[in-house]
């Protein structure tokens, strides 16, 4: 079960309240040491195996409102590393709790999973007709109050610890005309993302801006179909990046991941969509904004990347591009495509195994950054 990584846990909070003991000053006579103590990340990846490690980069969805014989094959045969939950799986607070509950200790992992969902507020709200969910982000920017963005995701990140959930896919850093947006100007959009973004920090959820590089400008609903915006890269850098870059400039990047959109951007890469280009996800969001956390796909299930790439080939194409989670939120056989396909590639050399490392190395650093804020409350 999860053995390892609750020993792990247990040093690497041992290990950071040794660091943070001083010499008093009654004695000032210090003698340095030095002692190779093992990287617990790389203890935690040499304990795993290749199955293992790839079921880390694919977050599913699952069906029914608890595990069943279908789910938990699913979860058990190809260790996925995430589930991410919606409205279909979700009758009351105390069955979402128990759900959670229940894929955390019989997936049977050695690593807990990211339990996910889209509790933006407004009209993407899954718990909504349960809880009283936040207002649009479009209402609270144009309200005006970086106090009102904090208290509602504080409110929003406990209610969602109180069932297990670890991950919100929120708060949206685009910067448009719309109810998922806090407003047109990438300055007031940034400052309501960051304060946002430390509410749900001080809670210990994970949080992810979206949509990378920024929809602001899209026309075309990525559900449905790929689409293209002809914004130069000095408008994007004057107004699509503003709020990702201020949250990359000024947060820890163990605490929040990055979600790639599906449309393309022709002034960055003609032929792919941001979430298959190495241009947008390794030299701009890795490379020139300096993101080292965990970048996710948006649902590959969506018909601007399903439309146009099989499933077998389309995680692969994800990861190639920087990506460290490939989102595939509906149906088993498309899940189990994406992760074959990524394992295959892997099989022929076309993905190297260093690189499938280092793209679980970021995922387990972000998974022991939420497990120790659960373990200092």
């Amino acid at each position: 079960m999860r053995k390892i990584f609750s020993t792990l846990l247990f040093f690497i909070m041992t290990f950071l309240s040794i660091g943070c003991n001083h010499e008093s000053e009654a004695d000032p006579i210090t003698v340095e040491t030095t002692v190779d103590r093992p990287d617990p990340i790389d203890e935690m990846l040499k304990s795993m195996s290749l199955t293992e490690k790839i079921g880390q980069m694919v977050m599913i969805g699952i069906h029914g409102t608890d595990v069943d014989e279908d789910s938990l094959y699913m979860l058990r045969q190809f260790h996925f590393g995430g589930v991410i939950l919606f409205k279909r799986n979700i009758e009351s607070l105390d069955q979402a709790a128990q759900l959670v509950d229940h894929i955390q200790t019989q997936a049977d992992e050695k690593v807990p999973l990211f339990i996910a969902i889209d509790e933006e507020g407004g009209r993407v709200s899954r718990l909504g007709h349960l809880i009283e969910s936040a207002p649009s982000q479009q209402s609270i920017g144009q309200g005006g109050s970086l106090e009102e963005a904090r208290q509602w995701a504080t409110r929003t990140s406990t209610m969602l610890r109180s069932i297990g959930v670890n991950v919100n896919f929120a708060p949206v850093a685009d910067v448009q005309n719309d109810d998922r947006s806090f407003g047109t100007d990438p300055q007031l959009v940034a400052d309501f993302v960051d304060a946002s973004a430390r509410s749900y920090e001080d809670a210990g959820i994970t949080y992810c801006l979206k949509h990378f590089p920024g929809i602001g400008k899209g026309v075309v609903d990525s559900h449905k179909e790929i689409s293209s915006i002809d914004a130069s890269v000095e408008e994007l850098n004057r107004i699509d990046l503003v709020p990702f870059k201020r949250i990359i400039d000024n947060h820890p990047h163990n605490r929040f991941m990055v979600m790639a959109t599906h449309i393309k951007y022709p002034a960055l890469d003609p032929d792919n969509s941001a979430s298959l280009s190495s241009e947008v996800l390794t030299r701009l969001l890795r490379e020139r904004l300096g993101f080292d956390g965990v970048i996710i796909t948006d649902d590959l299930e969506m018909g601007a990347a399903a439309n146009h790439n099989l499933f077998h080939e389309v995680g692969v194409k994800a990861i190639l591009a920087g990506a460290d989670i490939a989102l595939v939120c509906h149906e088993y056989a498309h899940e189990q495509s994406v992760y074959l396909g990524i394992l295959e590639a892997v099989k022929r050399g076309e993905i190297s195994e260093e690189r499938i490392d280092q793209s679980v190395r970021r995922i387990l650093h972000a998974k022991l950054d939420n497990a120790a804020t659960d373990s200092e409350e």
